[in-house]
């Protein structure tokens, strides 16, 4: 359960976040995005995420979902 948990969480935030920073991904890289997003903020906000609950969990994942696809941008291949 944990695991579709986490592809459902991810999936929604993945798709959050693209939007957020405008990024044009197919169906997989947002999911992908939103787990891997969902991994480095849970690790991030494990503190908050004990005192809050659920909703500090999503929003974990949000911003390591917006995190993961600035470092991308960033960091990433250059596209021409």
């Amino acid at each position: 359960m944990p695991i579709i948990a986490l592809i459902i969480i991810g999936a929604a935030a993945g798709f959050i976040a693209t939007r957020a920073m405008k990024v044009e991904a197919n169906i997989v890289t947002t999911i992908a995005i939103g787990i891997f997003g969902a991994l480095i903020g849970g690790l991030v906000l494990r503190i908050l995420l004990t005192i809050t609950g659920f909703a500090a969990g999503f929003v974990g994942a949000v911003l390591g979902a917006i995190a993961l696809i600035w470092l991308w941008e960033k960091y990433g291949p250059k596209r021409r």
